[in-house]
């Protein structure tokens, strides 16, 4: 990484260009938009545009041009192939900006933009970034300044990046909501290879298997309950966006297939060799790690946290406030785990310590399966 002299980057990024409206590119635009940024967006698609505009999260550029002209900060999230080209022309055009991007992978977006601009003054200025939010929706009519809050939100290092420039980006992505944590650009795609793009493997595969079986079976869906409708989930999302992220990954999303392939053998082969036991290992191996999943929050002395999940809908918080207050518990504090994910949330419920044996019980009395976390 080198630092050189430079103009003043610090500032507060007011002016923010988004280049790519979907949903990531709509909703960071409608979270800088909250933390009082100026938000100017542009699309190559003219309706995608228009809709990003309708949803107030941005004023909408008549060319790219006018878009990253003046710019603080430029944000590229464009699809995956059109990334390293686009960077490329706002280091151009804007000169002053930092850039920055939304891709899912990092090596290949570092490569393509290191073959187009070959002049380290201006690779300074560039960024790589990836906020770890979206849903398997697609459009910037599903999007929300939500998606961005207490997400994850990458930034790789590059040897040409300055150091400063990241920094500044670190703050904004702060105020904006999310979690800036800085990763090398290999660690990163070996990283969400197994966390996020296997998982979507996983979920067309389950999925792509049962259709099969519905040609000769078709009440097999029928009877799909929570678990199947959960896990298939992601195989909803759109399909040529999710073929190039894998593409472009493919080294390290192989690796994370066969790791999974492995894995999945190894079960079978338990089961097939009449080794209950074994089998109740890895599930209970694979409860512990999933029940350590969710953040933990900071405490403070002389209290205990649950972790309590509550479905996606209306009312659901009202009613586990209201359940705990019918059973005398008062709450110290509560705090809602955000999630890209749909279906359910995930709330942390604080109490004094010497309560906590008694909201366990009013929480279980109630239907719930508290866990407890400090």
């Amino acid at each position: 990484m080198t630092s050189m002299p430079q103009p003043e980057v610090e500032g507060s990024l007011r002016r923010v260009a988004i280049v790519g409206t979907g949903l990531i590119g709509t909703s960071i635009a409608m979270a800088a938009a909250r933390a009082g940024s100026e938000v100017v967006g542009w699309d190559a698609d003219a309706p995608t545009l228009a809709a990003a505009a309708d949803r107030g999260a941005l004023r909408p550029a008549a060319s790219f041009e006018d878009a990253v002209a003046d710019a603080d900060l430029i944000v590229v999230a464009t699809p995956i192939l059109a990334v390293g080209e686009v960077v490329a022309t706002a280091l151009r055009t804007a000169p002053d900006a930092i850039v920055t991007d939304a891709a899912s992978v990092k090596g290949r977006i570092i490569a393509d933009v290191a073959a187009a601009v070959d002049d380290s003054e201006l690779l300074a200025r560039f960024v790589p970034g990836h906020p770890m939010g979206g849903s398997e929706r697609s459009g910037p009519e599903h999007a929300s300044a939500s998606v961005v809050d207490g997400i994850v939100w990458v930034l790789t290092e590059t040897d040409d990046v300055d150091e400063d420039r990241v920094g500044s980006l670190e703050r904004w992505v702060a105020r904006l909501g999310a979690r800036p944590v800085r990763l090398d650009p290999d660690r990163h795609d070996r990283l969400v290879a197994m966390v996020s793009h296997l998982p979507q493997v996983a979920s067309t595969s389950l999925m792509g298997v049962a259709a099969v079986e519905e040609a000769d079976e078709p009440d097999i869906l029928l009877l799909a309950a929570g678990g199947f409708r959960d896990l298939t989930r992601l195989a909803a999302s759109q399909p040529t966006l999710w073929s190039d992220i894998l593409v472009a990954n493919r080294d390290q999303v192989a690796a994370a297939i066969d790791a999974f392939v492995a894995h999945l053998h190894d079960i079978r082969d338990r089961i097939l060799g009449d080794d209950a036991q074994g089998v109740e290992s890895v599930f209970a191996e694979a409860k512990v790690a999933r029940l350590g999943l969710a953040a933990k929050p900071t405490v403070r002395a002389g209290v205990a946290v649950w972790q309590v999940e509550i479905p996606d809908r209306p009312g659901a918080l009202a009613r586990i406030t209201a359940v705990l207050g019918e059973g005398g518990v008062n709450i110290e504090d509560l705090q809602i785990v955000h999630s890209p994910e749909g279906g359910r949330g995930t709330v942390h419920v604080t109490v004094a310590a010497e309560t906590a044996d008694a909201t366990a019980d009013v929480l279980e009395g109630a239907g719930y399966d508290p866990i407890r976390l400090a």
